[in-house]
């Protein structure tokens, strides 16, 4: 069944010229906020040049036998640290398209670390640990943020004019667990879009 994509414009208020604020709130089908879904807009008139930096920790933690975050977004490229900071030992792998590897054996208070080339998303796992399951999503974009409790990311300073947005989780009822659609950005003002999406 395909995913059922509503996407309602709701607001549209002044900002500097040529960039706004864009808010995607992401809910089921029956409007229930969900978390933990992974939002990035692809500008048709490209990103601003430079080095795409987040705000948060490029870091996949193993903490009480488990990932922390379990979803992560990094920029190409990224090095990405996983420090334990478990009294047991881990085993970290990924069969992923983007990013096959594993890094072996590593206990309490050691970091190893992997460098993420190619887009996409990243199912991780231990060997020792079977129930630990965490995301790394790798974007080529700085238009990129995760949702909150509320089902809710806003992502500044967007370029305005027309864009590609996606909205990844890894319950998505669709093709690679995403949906995307076009947009048309405000070269002054903020939008705002309500999206409906079929999970598994």
């Amino acid at each position: 069944m395909k995913p059922f994509v509503v996407a309602a414009l709701l607001l549209s208020v002044a900002v500097p010229a040529h960039a706004g604020d864009v808010g995607i709130r992401v809910v089921d089908a029956a409007g229930t906020p969900i978390p933990d879904a992974v939002v990035t807009i692809h500008p048709a008139a490209g990103a601003p040049a430079g080095r795409i930096r987040f705000p948060w920790k490029l870091a996949m933690v193993q903490k009480d036998i488990s990932f922390n975050p379990s979803t992560l977004i990094v920029p190409v490229g990224a090095t990405v640290p996983f420090p334990n900071e478990d009294k047991v030992r881990h085993h970290v792998y990924s069969f992923s398209k983007p990013a096959r590897f594993e890094i072996k054996l590593f206990g309490r208070d050691e970091t190893r670390s992997y460098t993420f080339r190619t887009p996409g998303a990243v199912a991780l796992g231990c060997n020792i640990h079977d129930r630990m399951s965490g995301f790394i999503k790798v974007v080529d974009t700085p238009f990129a943020m995760k949702t909150g409790a509320d089902g809710l990311s806003t992502i500044r300073s967007v370029t305005g004019g027309r864009a590609r947005l996606t909205v990844w989780h890894p319950r998505l009822r669709a093709r690679d667990n995403e949906v995307s659609f076009d947009i048309d950005v405000p070269a002054s003002g903020d939008l705002a879009k309500r999206i409906q999406v079929a999970l598994r």
